[in-house]
């Protein structure tokens, strides 16, 4: 990315010669001139005294001599950096994630990551989206990842998508062959919900109240993990979003109908980080990494 000249220049005055930077740079003396007169031709002034065989830099070399150097400074911090992304050196990155994430989503984005970037090693913990929150802004994780945050000063966002709600269903369920439901047609099975703690819970509930719905679940709970497998015991369908039976849907022993109902809002999956603080190449990488893999996931799921 930068003229040979910088080098040559640089070790012409460290070596004291143009024969030693020479030999040091394992290239003909000649080269090494040729190149240093040129940069003089262009500036239109010596960059040397030579006196006795014996090279001075002028004013106006020192003045370059200090360019070059910080040239080269910067250059060498560059390559540094290409090589942490290249994924050359070791890094630790920690990533605060609701159970749901944890548990459906980030096994696959940890998997994909570590393959990219085997000296990386990647921490995951699972929170409450207000811990997570928390942990982020104290800078006790790097990343955080939770559905519809509202706005906050201390977090900067660095990647959204928005997931539609839908019915997980067994494969052989009557409903299953649909391309989309509304919530009137699901409430006529039973019904597995999110708990009332978790951020998709207050999206059905509003629904539920615009569509003047009543609702009686069979079961409820903060573990997607737990709605899922009882919906394959047969209990009953759930409402959820595709992320949060990402592989069970790839393995085909669950499927999702997406719900159409006007009043059902979207979920908004956030990554986010702490504002104002530089990230570390490791998690760069991650909070890189995440952001490709949701927009094709995105892309394959709509």
């Amino acid at each position: 990315m930068h003229a040979r000249v910088l080098r040559y220049l640089d070790e012409v005055v460290r070596r004291g010669s143009i024969r030693k930077a020479a030999e040091y740079l394992h290239v003909a003396p000649t080269a090494v001139n040729r190149q240093i007169l040129d940069l003089e031709a262009e500036l239109g002034a010596p960059l040397f005294d030579r006196i006795h065989n014996r090279l001075r830099l002028t004013p106006l070399g020192e003045m370059v001599l200090t360019h070059v150097r910080s040239t080269l400074r910067e250059h060498a911090a560059l390559r540094e950096r290409i090589a942490d992304f290249k994924g050359m050196r070791r890094g630790e990155i920690t990533v605060a994630a609701t159970s749901g994430l944890a548990g459906s989503l980030l096994p696959s984005l940890v998997h994909d990551f570590r393959s990219a970037h085997p000296g990386m090693a990647v921490r995951v913990i699972d929170l409450p989206t207000d811990a997570i929150v928390a942990a982020v802004e104290a800078a006790e994780v790097d990343l955080g990842l939770a559905y519809d945050l509202p706005q906050r000063p201390g977090l900067r966002m660095l990647a959204a998508s928005e997931w539609q709600i839908g019915a997980v269903l067994p494969i052989k369920h009557p409903l299953a062959h649909h391309s989309s439901l509304l919530l009137s047609e699901c409430v006529g099975h039973p019904l597995i919900l999110p708990a009332s703690s978790l951020t998709i819970r207050s999206l059905l509930n509003e629904a539920f109240a615009r569509s003047a719905i009543e609702v009686t679940q069979v079961a409820e709970s903060t573990s997607m993990a737990l709605m899922w497998r009882l919906v394959m015991l047969g209990e009953g369908i759930a409402l959820l979003n595709a992320l949060d039976v990402l592989e069970e849907l790839d393995r085909g022993a669950l499927s999702f109908v997406p719900l159409r109902d006007v009043h059902l809002q979207r979920q908004t999956l956030m990554l986010f980080a702490r504002r104002g603080a530089e990230l570390s190449t490791a998690a760069e990488l991650m909070a890189a990494s995440i952001e490709t893999a949701l927009a094709r996931l995105f892309a394959m799921k709509h």
